[in-house]
């Protein structure tokens, strides 16, 4: 009979390989049936699908640099940050179960930009949420899930801080 640690195991394995397969293959079906500055409404004022492409970070951070030694750094960077999250969830350090998906996630997500980062030099973006004319910078799936994920983590620290604060009061 399977322990109640590999079972855990299996999820998350599972989470970040269906954050990562989901990822790569809207952004493969972006860049494969629509072309560059794509632009379609899905919920007028509120969401597009549009196409583009982020050679830089989050919100489009560094996307003006074309120095090899900005972009080596980014990857390496995403290299150390997903090690971490490796090593956070091998050694049974990512918290409890809410923590420990929110990990998954953002570790499935990050694989997937680090992928494009090495494969295509930048990232594909395609979700333009917005109110209105008041944009959020373009994201994938990827970005979704390190978001997700980390709003998770930080739901358990708050969970469990007030948790603790309750009863070191009474």
């Amino acid at each position: 009979m399977a322990s109640s640690r590999s079972i855990a195991w299996r999820w998350l394995i599972l989470i970040v390989a269906a954050v990562l397969a989901a990822d790569q293959f809207s952004k493969h079906a972006i860049e494969k049936y629509t072309s560059m500055d794509y632009l379609h409404t899905v919920i007028p004022g509120l969401l597009n699908l549009t196409h583009t492409y982020n050679p830089g970070v989050a919100f489009s951070l560094f996307a003006n640099s074309h120095s090899p030694t900005v972009r080596l750094f980014l990857v390496f960077f995403s290299v150390v940050v997903i090690l971490f999250l490796i090593c956070l969830l091998a050694a049974e350090r990512a918290g409890g179960r809410m923590g420990q998906i929110g990990m998954a996630m953002i570790l499935g997500g990050a694989i997937g930009n680090v992928l494009d980062r090495l494969m295509r030099n930048g990232v594909t973006d395609f979700i333009d949420f917005h109110i209105y004319s008041h944009h959020w910078p373009t994201f994938n799936i990827a970005d979704s899930s390190i978001v997700i994920g980390a709003a998770l983590v930080l739901l358990e620290l708050f969970r469990d801080w007030g948790r603790s604060s309750k009863s070191q009061g009474a």
